[in-house]
C-alpha cells in the first residue's frame, strides 16, 4: 500500500476525524462511483482482449516496474498485493498465452525475473493506451476534484 494511504489509515485511527459537510460526503461518492466505472471499464477492456483483468495488471507492472524492463514474483506479488503462489499461477497463464517469459536471476539464481515477451508489449500498450483516454475522460468530467477530500483529510490529520 502506498505511503500516502497508509499514513492515511494510520492517521484515522489515531486522532479524531474531522466533521465530513454533506459536500464532502458528495465528492467522496462520486470519486468511489468514478472509480468503480473506471475500474468496470479495465474489466471489460481486458476481457475483450482475452486476458484477465488480473493478467492485464501483472503485464502492467512487469512493463511499468521502476527502472528495469522486468521484475521478480515477490515484487509483482507486492504491487498486486496478492500471495506469491496466485502470481505464480497468474504468471504461469501469460506464459501459456506468450505475454512474458521467466528466467533465472541475474545475481541470485533462485530468483525468477519476469519480463514481457514482444505480444505482451504490445498488448499492454494498447490497453494502456485506451486505458489513459478513459482516464482523461474521467479527469474532464471532475473527477480529479473528488481526490481533494481526501488530501484535504489527510492534511488537517497532520497539523
Amino acid at each position: 500500500m502506498n505511503s500516502f494511504f497508509v499514513s492515511l489509515c494510520h492517521s484515522l485511527s489515531t486522532m479524531t476525524v474531522p466533521v465530513l459537510s454533506k459536500q464532502d460526503f458528495e465528492r467522496l461518492a462520486d470519486f468511489r462511483y468514478r472509480l468503480r466505472q473506471f475500474l468496470r471499464f479495465s474489466e471489460e477492456l481486458a476481457q475483450e482482449h482475452g486476458i484477465t483483468p488480473l493478467q492485464y495488471l501483472l503485464l502492467l507492472q512487469v512493463q511499468g516496474y521502476p527502472g528495469r524492463e522486468w521484475a521478480t514474483v515477490a515484487e509483482l506479488a507486492e504491487r498486486l498485493q496478492s500471495h506469491h503462489h496466485s502470481v505464480v499461477g497468474l504468471i504461469k497463464r501469460c506464459e501459456e498465452q506468450e505475454l512474458l517469459k521467466k528466467t533465472p536471476g541475474r545475481q541470485d539464481g533462485r530468483q525468477v525475473e519476469i519480463s514481457l515477451l514482444p505480444k505482451g508489449q504490445e498488448l499492454v500498450a494498447k490497453l494502456a493506451a485506451l486505458h489513459r483516454e478513459e482516464l482523461l475522460l474521467l479527469k474532464d468530467l471532475g473527477g480529479a476534484q473528488s481526490l481533494d477530500l481526501l488530501q484535504n483529510i489527510h492534511r488537517s490529520l497532520q497539523s
